[in-house]
């Protein structure tokens, strides 16, 4: 798969479909009817998935605890909590695998139980946490069989197979795939269709660097191309390059939500800044730390960084600023830290 190619099928949400159907007020397709919206007030408003106000129990426990956010066109949003967080149940319900007890899950502008819903489907990729493929099938069979599952065409599955690397296994047995392999092959049947939605729960699991460099490049290319993203991972690290937006889930519930300079500002942790100078330091400015015979640190709010930037830079024979802020590992610890206090 192409850049070229996954940019031009989902840049717009109107996109015309070899086979687009619409629903009847009766709930019943009709063909010829978009599902999409069609002018341009609506598609500038119109979140591809929308949550409003969810709960979902599980024997009467809330596992998703009166949830509310967008995905929105173009943008990689990272979902993190520990096990039984309510991730995976959210997937499930964007998914339109369980239905909520209360509020509204929207996907296109439609309720994801509805027949609608259903026909858009299609459109959205879905990388399971655990994988499970059929062992007596090819890599190529394996492809064939969910795009047809989506009623799409396998007339693009080798190029899709070359994209994430594993084109040259394509004739072999999935059951003699190493698991990096399969979760390749899984990544491939996700990415199906150009999905114009993609959600992906913890999906680099059993992938060495140099395939989570390839998956992160391939997520790039579709967010850049305008595909709705939603990661849900414990591998908060390697993904701060990557993330346009993070919420952080406790117990069902939604403890913080934005970007990370947004988050950085809520969590207010320190950032440290060090300096090096070019002559050895006689005197220690106030608030500064002597740490070597040229070097200067010092800690402050996040809120301070620009002022403690320009004091640095109004000092004389400054050669090097390093500024550390906090990571989303230590963000996210923070926030966890914060509910349980």
């Amino acid at each position: 798969m192409s850049s070229s190619a996954s940019t031009s099928a989902l840049r717009s949400p109107t996109t015309p479909l070899a086979d687009q159907a619409g629903t009847t007020q009766a709930g019943r397709p009709v063909r010829g009817v978009a599902l999409f919206p069609q002018n341009e007030t609506a598609r500038a408003v119109a979140a591809p998935v929308l949550l409003t106000k969810v709960t979902k129990l599980y024997s009467g426990q809330a596992a998703v605890d009166t949830i509310s956010f967008a995905l929105n066109p173009g943008e990689c949003t990272v979902l993190a909590g520990h096990n039984g967080a309510g991730k995976s149940t959210l997937i499930k319900l964007i998914l339109g695998l369980t239905r909520a007890e209360s509020g509204r899950v929207s996907v296109f502008g439609h309720d994801t139980g509805s027949r609608a819903a259903a026909a858009i489907r299609r459109h959205i990729g879905y990388l399971p946490e655990t994988v499970a493929l059929h062992p007596s099938l090819t890599g190529q069979e394996t492809l064939a069989f969910y795009a047809r599952l989506k009623g799409l065409s396998t007339a693009g599955n080798a190029e899709l197979l070359a994209r994430v690397g594993i084109a040259q296994a394509a004739r072999r047995r999935v059951g003699g795939y190493s698991k990096g392999m399969r979760q390749r092959l899984a990544l491939a049947q996700a990415l199906l269709g150009k999905p114009r939605i993609l959600l992906l729960d913890e999906p680099t699991t059993g992938l060495d660097p140099a395939s989570r460099l390839l998956f992160y490049e391939i997520v790039g290319e579709l967010r850049n191309a305008g595909a709705a993203i939603l990661l849900s991972t414990h591998a908060l690290a390697e993904l701060e390059r990557q993330a346009d937006r993070v919420i952080v889930m406790q117990r069902g519930r939604k403890i913080a939500d934005g970007t990370l300079s947004d988050l950085r500002r809520h969590a207010d942790l320190p950032v440290r800044v060090r300096l090096t100078l070019q002559d050895e330091i006689i005197d220690t400015p106030a608030g500064w730390q002597r740490a070597g015979p040229h070097r200067l640190e010092r800690s402050c709010a996040e809120a301070d960084k620009i002022s403690r930037l320009q004091e640095a830079l109004s000092m004389p024979g400054l050669t090097d600023i390093e500024l550390e802020t906090p990571g989303l590992d230590e963000m996210y610890a923070h926030f966890l830290r914060r509910e349980d206090n």
